[in-house]
């Protein structure tokens, strides 16, 4: 992710270029025309399908082949990428009756849950499709270079196989054999990014009650993420080991902090309910009898059901 953007595009086109294998990309989104663009530029023929067709005109005039029909596209090459609404799109447009899906690869890049991806994966398996369920963590101006990260689900020999088509889109990384992973990264990765955002605008909102605008302290803020991030090897082999020595700070330690937070926060008129629910975890932990451990013992906290 730190590497030169011309080194990274390079490294991605060198990769998937000696191959030239033709795809299919199904759906044209901004996602999907992205997608199909990527394998352009790297120099795979590329079969694209929308149903508005107009989407096309571009990629058409790129190089692209506008199928006439679904099975027309799937038949055009042996892997095909999927980039639709939801699930159900998928099932509707790949599940009428003159669709065939046997002996093809899919990839579904649609956004989803990991109970629809395993659900899919079995779906497809009938219907004769190797399948790999996928996650992208990018924004569509980032695919085709190195910062688009993109997660793979499904059978280790299916991706392999298609690994340097699928690279001409960014960093592809490949999970495991259980189609659900790729869906839950995602979503674990939502949370880390929300919690960061949430964290800094909850930041935010306390400085500018004495006049310290968001911009000055965006750097501040963006150096103690950093350190954060330090931490968490440290933190994931105690919550694997389940062993949480305080070596930096005991939980009874953090929860006097965020008691602060919470009486800085309502003196100053601003919302308390995200450190309130933090402090609300932290004491439940603590009663429990975890107050002189490390902060990651809160793990055993978020992986209780929440009530309701």
């Amino acid at each position: 992710m730190n590497n030169e953007p011309e080194n990274n595009n390079s490294a991605i086109d060198n990769a998937a270029a000696p191959a030239a294998a033709p795809v299919t990309v199904i759906g044209l989104g901004l996602m999907g025309q992205a997608l199909a663009a990527a394998f352009l530029r790297a120099g795979h023929p590329t079969t694209v399908w929308n149903r508005t067709a107009a989407k096309a005109g571009q990629l058409v005039a790129d190089g692209a082949r506008l199928a006439p029909t679904v099975g027309d596209a799937l038949a055009a090459a042996p892997l095909t990428i999927v980039c639709l609404t939801d699930y159900d799109a998928v099932r509707e447009l790949l599940g009428a009756s003159e669709v065939a899906l046997d002996g093809t690869t899919l990839v579904n890049l649609t956004s989803g849950d990991s109970a629809q991806a395993r659900e899919a994966a079995r779906w497809a398996g009938e219907r004769g499709a190797r399948y790999l369920d996928g996650a992208i963590m990018a924004v569509p101006t980032a695919i085709g270079t190195a910062d688009a990260v993109i997660l793979h689900s499904g059978p280790a020999a299916d991706f392999e196989t298609h690994e340097a088509t699928l690279a001409a889109l960014g960093t592809v990384t490949h999970l495991g054999a259980d189609h659900g992973l790729a869906s839950l990264y995602d979503v674990a990765g939502l949370a880390m990014m929300w919690s960061v955002l949430n964290a800094w605008l909850q930041g935010t909102a306390l400085l500018r009650t004495v006049g310290v605008d968001a911009t000055t302290f965006a750097p501040f803020a963006r150096q103690i993420a950093a350190g954060v991030a330090e931490w968490l090897p440290g933190q994931a082999e105690q919550i694997d080991k389940g062993s949480f020595p305080a070596e930096e700070s005991s939980l009874e330690t953090h929860a006097r902090a965020m008691a602060h937070m919470v009486q800085e926060s309502e003196a100053a008129g601003v919302n308390a309910e995200l450190p309130k629910l933090i402090q609300a975890m932290a004491a439940r932990s603590i009663a429990a009898g975890h107050g002189a451990e490390e902060y990651p013992v809160l793990i055993e906290e978020f992986s209780r059901p929440s009530d309701g």
